[in-house]
């Protein structure tokens, strides 16, 4: 039995006061309580932030402010997510169960931690577990581990779908401290391994996620979320795009792409977007920007075969989208 004390706070400054050293922000528990019970999580405390803002509100500039406390079914289902991005109601559809996509919040959604084995398991060496331990995935199995951005300490690769498409979406992420509010885009959330690999977000202590802005991005609405899977039946990603094309007079005029399942975080394909601007579609211009997005791509011995899928995929879902099917 884990002792722990409860608070639940009727808003952001009650949250923030009632954060004490070691304690965790809880919204919807799909993670953390999981965590939990498996002894990999034990904080002394929990501040049930399950009360805050669930509105979707439309800004002046055609922006939307997301309240962190919004069901992840509430958001794939808004009116204007569906119109303006159907890529991220499309992968919040593809990450979960609806019983669990009734429960889980946005803000936790970002916040999830890896689905890698051997961080579940405690009796595997695991730096993100235990800092310095070493990293038993890297000799083991590692068949749905990173192929991108991965260290010596940690091959691990972030679990969330939603997130892949705010990261191709340029989300800002804004964040509430006793010192006030700040907002950085959710690229730069997300931290890649290095030698701490328990050091998940750039997140300061004490600071707790409010909302996520979406801009106001017209050519969103032509966009398309795939993920790849082992099993259709609501499997992490194995390789996952997120993908939104501006077609002009024939021509590729703006792109955003993000992959999931291939490093520890979201990660924003910006090589490929360089390489479609100003081109007219064609599977052999998809297939070179795929190329140049895995050029450093460091496969291990189980996961070798993401690279090939990570690229075919790309030129599926840019196919797709622009109609240029090989």
């Amino acid at each position: 039995m884990i002792e722990f004390q409860y608070d639940r706070a009727p808003d952001v400054g009650a949250a923030l006061g009632l954060l004490t050293p070691g304690a965790k922000y809880l919204a919807g528990g799909t993670n953390l309580v999981d965590l939990m019970r498996v002894t990999i999580e034990a904080p002394p405390a929990l501040v049930d932030v399950s009360d805050l803002s669930g509105a979707i509100e439309e800004q002046a500039d055609g922006a939307l402010r997301i309240g962190a406390g919004v069901k992840n079914t509430a958001l794939a289902a808004h009116p204007l997510v569906r119109a303006r991005y159907p890529l991220l109601s499309r992968s919040i559809l593809a990450g979960a169960s609806a019983q669990i996509r009734n429960m889980a919040s946005v803000g936790g959604n970002i916040l999830q931690r890896t689905r890698c084995y051997y961080f579940y398991d405690k009796a595997a060496r695991c730096n993100k577990r235990e800092p310095g331990s070493g990293c038993d995935a890297i000799g083991g199995f590692n068949r749905i581990h990173a192929i991108l951005g991965a260290s010596p300490a940690c091959v691990a690769t972030h679990p969330s779908d939603m997130c892949v498409a705010l990261a191709a979406l340029d989300a800002a992420v804004e964040l509430s401290s006793v010192s006030g509010t700040r907002t950085i885009p959710l690229a730069d959330l997300h931290r890649l391994p290095g030698d701490r690999p328990d050091i998940e977000t750039t997140l300061q202590p004490g600071e707790l996620i409010t909302a996520v802005l979406l801009p106001a991005l017209p050519f969103a609405a032509h966009s398309a979320y795939r993920k790849v899977r082992d099993r259709a039946s609501y499997a992490f990603a194995l390789i996952s795009v997120a993908a939104a094309i501006d077609l002009d007079g024939g021509a590729i005029r703006d792109a955003r792409m993000a992959l999931g399942g291939v490093a520890h975080k979201p990660w924003r394909a910006l090589a490929a977007e360089e390489i479609l601007r100003g081109q007219r579609p064609d599977p052999a211009l998809f297939r070179a920007a795929a190329e140049a997005e895995l050029r450093d791509a460091a496969p291990l011995r189980d996961n070798g075969f993401k690279v090939e899928l990570a690229k075919r995929t790309i030129v599926a879902v840019l196919g797709e989208l622009t109609g240029e099917v090989a």
